[in-house]
């Protein structure tokens, strides 16, 4: 079996040698065998791992989220064809942004009118309309999209930037090992459930019902809070919000305990 000493793949993977000594102390990637020289060596398994850990860093994942990921799904093939099917979408989704740039620039520099469905091709907030609709009814779609489409730019932006806040905090306090009780992560599940009841069209939407005390509630809230930190757990590309799969489950089981 072809194997690769650590300076052959520090050069193949791009990355140092320090990088991959590293991966193995933090139990990511353990070479295949250690020579009398005390030089460490990895076969074609570990380089397969080597890769999965390459694109979930990509992707945005951190050392402990990937640790995770890998702990949780043994079958390299399977994995690899989700990360490809994610990236090739996020290749695609670049691409039309890029030719939408391209186009707005070309028609900028000729004096031409812009054309609102060109400058935004790729910047497509409807791209989970077909899964909204199928669970929660077309209302709820078009409740939150005309929502969405009613606000200006500063609003969207603003929105999109408690958003990512939020998914920022939930990843830091899942790597800070905080349990899914403690208070920092029910207050975490608080804010949490008061961002959901911000968007129109849901079941959380305060202009319908609001749960405002832990404990309380209606059952369509409940359940709709519940279904969908399933989700972030199930669904990888919800899992990615929150650090990968091991940070979704933090998520979850926060969400649990604050909807009791």
């Amino acid at each position: 079996m072809q194997e690769w000493s650590i300076q052959d793949l520090a050069k193949a993977a791009g990355v140092t040698s320090r990088t991959l000594r590293h991966y193995g102390d933090r139990g990511l990637l353990a070479p295949s065998r250690i020579g009398s020289n005390g030089y460490r060596y990895y076969d074609e398994d570990a380089l397969l791992r080597l890769q999965r850990i390459l694109l979930l860093r990509d992707l945005g994942l951190g050392l402990t989220a990937i640790a995770g990921v890998l702990a949780g799904r043994q079958d390299a093939a399977s994995a690899l064809e989700t990360h490809l099917d994610l990236l090739e979408r996020e290749r695609e989704r670049l691409g039309r942004q890029i030719d939408a740039v391209r186009t707005t620039l070309h028609r900028t520099e000729k004096g031409e009118p812009l054309m609102a469905e060109e400058m935004f091709d790729g910047f497509d907030h409807t791209q989970y309309k077909d899964e909204v609709e199928q669970r929660w009814g077309p209302k709820a779609y078009a409740d939150s999209n005309r929502w969405w489409t009613s606000m200006d730019d500063a609003q969207r932006r603003d929105w999109k930037a408690d958003t990512a806040r939020l998914s920022q905090d939930w990843i830091a306090a899942a790597e800070s090992g905080v349990a899914s009780d403690s208070a920092h992560a029910q207050d975490l599940a608080r804010r949490h459930v008061e961002w959901l009841s911000s968007v129109p069209g849901t079941p959380a939407w305060s202009g319908r019902s609001t749960r405002s005390t832990p404990g309380h509630g209606t059952a369509p809230v409940r359940e709709y809070v519940l279904g969908l930190a399933d989700m972030y757990v199930d669904d990888e590309r919800f899992a990615a919000n929150y650090g990968g799969r091991a940070g979704a489950e933090f998520v979850r089981d926060a969400l649990r305990t604050y909807m009791k």
